[in-house]
């Protein structure tokens, strides 16, 4: 919500007396306790903080009470001030944990703890070029938007991001006071990333602050010429809302609309951006001025927008319609723009209290229109939660309570860490110095001997933490360790890593391989009675592009003689009496099974398909006489069936499959994969898209590997083929393939 926000009174200097001052004028806004909490932070801090100053040159002391002021009128809670109070103690006082943990508590303690830790944030926009106007945009944009996540991630309390802002809006007040070059890394810091992270926050009256203060000391001329052009102080502004918001009150009361309405003046920063941006001139700007009215139902918003229009002349134009039309991201409002009290141009927003909530915390998240960056859908869920949480902060009194309602996992599932030149790398939770090298380069995956974290060389299975920064020991020619596959032993996190040594595993001894498959296909191809083939079709078939890569694969291993038996019939394609078998099954009268297959036999016998190999159509098929359970369909290449003794083969009879396109034949397959979440999921999914009907279904998940196996009915092995190349494409799929 729009708010008005009421500017600090002047700092208090850092004396006694004033101190004193300081903490009275406080108290009204907290309990006797809470006020002693306060007391004695100002009293630990005082004589530690004396004689020192902060970039600004204002007193130390003087900028912490200032920050606290802020946060004061933001109404957060005494934990919060204390710690903001103390936030600078951790570098004048040795034992310092011990100490505030002592006096203030563990949480107090904490927050300073995680104001320390966030103070890297400098650091690292210095180092990574955050203010090189010859960066490229998009990678420019890129690491912004991950130092604010990064800043994000490396705290447990969102306090300590609040107080970090409260901190640095301080800093811009008094930044005068600092060189031209602190001055303008500052603001271009506090723009680029402190700007942001409050608005998505939803913290509007330090969000504008920071934008305007940054702007006067980035563009300082065009600054002071929108200020001139305002013709009006910002106090004079604000009262003019204030007026505004009191005159559409009562005016809402009279027509027994319930309602509310906020505002406040447009500030600098927003108007230059948008003259900027639509190339207009200030004089053709109507929302420098602008109020929001919240209503129950959307007839109210119709009647508020006649209220509003038969009270001020509307302007022409400027009157927008997005609650008949949504815009894309499904934003919905009326806007309208009109000659308000003294001729002063006003715009007015109307909408519903759910479409205010949509806004804010929906898919059209108010900062996702406004910054027009990509959309994450994980990290706006995180977003949105975290201003959820910062609207209820008013209305939990107990600190406890409020402890538990700030403190989050939410970004518990990436680890951002940096390069030694300081750009941030985000890699999944428990990710280790192997996969942030494979993450970087793949090269540079392969030849890691050993890495450095923050200076200290450390294990290739440790797990890194968010702020790190990493280096890689590298060898001139390396190769990555088989132990790096191995699970247990916690040398990769990352599935794209996982690949990429696997890959290069797959990959070495190449010739030697393709000898082995040679072999291997060959005596596939003597076991099968097949003479001529055309290899480069069986590759294919089994999606490689090249024989070689084919032939590889069987020498590897990766393609098992159940494949290639399968791949070989279908180029083959024997006719039934053309079979491979070194004997003749015997022929009679056609019999037509129920089952579709067409089976050279007398009587009406039970026709049933063997479990053992679960022949499809085009397998080569084989019928067989049972004692008691009628005829049995065999696939020709069954082992059972090339086994036969003599004495039995009299069994058998010829089969093949008939034409009709209902038959639908049961099938085991197997999936082999790295385990994950929605891994079933995603497989199951893609059994509905395909029309395959999965009878069923058992799994097993050992040491992160989990195996797979399937029963399912399908028409024809063309089916069956498709299907098994779509698993095989499914995230985290090592093979699927046909059970024999």
């Amino acid at each position: 919500m729009i708010s008005v926000h009421h500017p600090t009174s002047a700092l208090p200097a850092s004396d006694g007396n004033d101190v004193s001052s300081w903490i009275e004028s406080s108290a009204k806004r907290f309990s006797p306790t809470e006020v002693e909490v306060i007391r004695h932070a100002c009293d630990l801090a005082a004589p530690l903080y004396s004689g020192h100053a902060e970039l600004t040159g204002a007193p130390l002391l003087q900028h912490a009470l200032g920050a606290a002021t802020i946060l004061i009128d933001m109404n957060m809670d005494v934990e919060t001030i204390a710690a903001t109070i103390l936030h600078a103690v951790p570098e004048y006082l040795g034992d310092w944990r011990a100490t505030l943990e002592t006096r203030f508590g563990a949480n107090i303690a904490g927050l300073v703890e995680g104001i320390s830790r966030i103070e890297q944030i400098q650091e690292f926009s210095e180092i990574e070029g955050l203010h090189d106007p010859h960066r490229k945009n998009d990678d420019h944009a890129q690491q912004i938007e991950s130092l604010r996540k990064m800043l994000l991630a490396m705290v447990q309390d969102i306090r300590v991001v609040l107080i970090k802002l409260a901190e640095r809006t301080q800093t811009l007040r008094r930044l005068s006071g600092a060189s031209p070059d602190q001055q303008k890394r500052i603001a271009q810091e506090s723009q680029g990333i402190f700007a942001p992270l409050a608005n998505r926050l939803g913290v509007w009256q330090l969000k504008w602050e920071l934008e305007d203060l940054s702007l006067r000391y980035l563009e300082p001329q065009l600054y002071k010429e929108v200020a001139r052009q305002l013709d009006e102080r910002r106090v004079d502004r604000e009262q003019y809302i204030i007026d505004v918001v009191v005159q559409l009150k009562q005016e809402l009361h009279q027509a027994s609309i319930k309602g509310e309405v906020s505002g406040r003046p447009k500030h600098i920063y927003s108007i230059i951006k948008k003259m900027k941006s639509k190339h207009l001139d200030f004089s053709e700007l109507y929302d420098v001025r602008a109020v929001r009215i919240l209503v129950d139902d959307i007839k109210d918003c119709y009647a508020v927008l006649g209220l509003i229009h038969n009270l001020w002349q509307p302007i022409p134009g400027e009157f927008d319609d997005y609650i008949a039309r949504p815009k894309s991201n499904n934003y919905r409002s009326l806007h309208t723009a009109v000659s308000g009290p003294r001729g002063l141009a006003l715009e007015v927003q109307i909408r519903t209290f759910e479409m205010h909530q949509h806004s804010e915390l929906g898919v059209a998240a108010h900062w996702r229109y406004k910054e027009g960056g990509k959309t994450d859908a994980k990290f706006d869920e995180k977003i949105a939660w975290l201003r959820q949480i910062l609207a209820w902060k008013d209305e939990v009194s107990d600190s406890g309570d409020l402890l538990e309602q700030f403190k989050s996992e939410l970004f518990q599932d990436k680890v951002y860490v940096l390069t030694p030149q300081g750009k941030v790398i985000d890699l999944p939770r428990g990710a280790t110095p192997i996969d942030f090298a494979y993450t970087l380069h793949t090269d540079l995956g392969h030849r890691t001997r050993g890495a450095k974290v923050d200076g200290s060389i450390v294990p290739l299975n440790t797990k890194l933490q968010n702020g790190q920064r990493v280096e890689i020991l590298t060898s001139k020619q390396g190769s990555p360790s088989r132990d790096w596959l191995n699970p247990t032993l916690g040398y990769l996190q990352s599935p794209s890593a996982r690949a990429k040594v696997r890959h290069w595993f797959k990959y070495q001894h190449f010739e030697e391989n393709i000898s082995q498959g040679r072999a291997r296909l060959d005596r596939e191809l003597h076991r099968a009675g097949v003479g001529a083939v055309n290899q480069e079709k069986i590759a294919q078939k089994l999606h490689f592009q090249k024989l070689e890569d084919f032939l590889a694969a069987i020498g590897r291993g990766d393609v098992s003689e159940h494949q290639i038996a399968l791949a070989i019939q279908e180029d083959a394609a024997p006719r039934p009496e053309e079979t491979t078998l070194p004997f003749t099954p015997r022929r009679t009268a056609t019999q037509t099974s129920p089952t579709g297959v067409v089976v050279e036999g007398v009587g009406n016998l039970l026709t049933s398909t063997a479990k053992c190999c679960k022949p499809a159509p085009p397998d080569a098929i084989v019928g067989y006489v049972t004692r008691d359970r009628g005829v049995t369909i065999y696939r020709m290449a069954c082992a059972f069936i090339t086994r036969l003794p003599v004495e039995r083969r009299d069994r058998l009879l010829d089969a093949r499959w008939g034409g009709s396109q209902d038959v639908r034949a049961d099938v085991d397959i197997e999936v082999e994969a790295l385990d994950r979440q929605g891994l079933l999921r995603d497989i199951s999914d893609l059994f509905v898209r395909e029309k395959v009907n999965a009878t069923k279904a058992n799994t097993l998940s050992r040491n992160n590997l989990a195996l797979m196996q399937f029963s399912i009915e399908i028409s024809d092995l063309e089916q069956l083929n498709r299907l098994l190349a779509l698993i095989r494409q499914v995230p985290n799929v090592i093979e699927a393939r046909r059970r024999i």
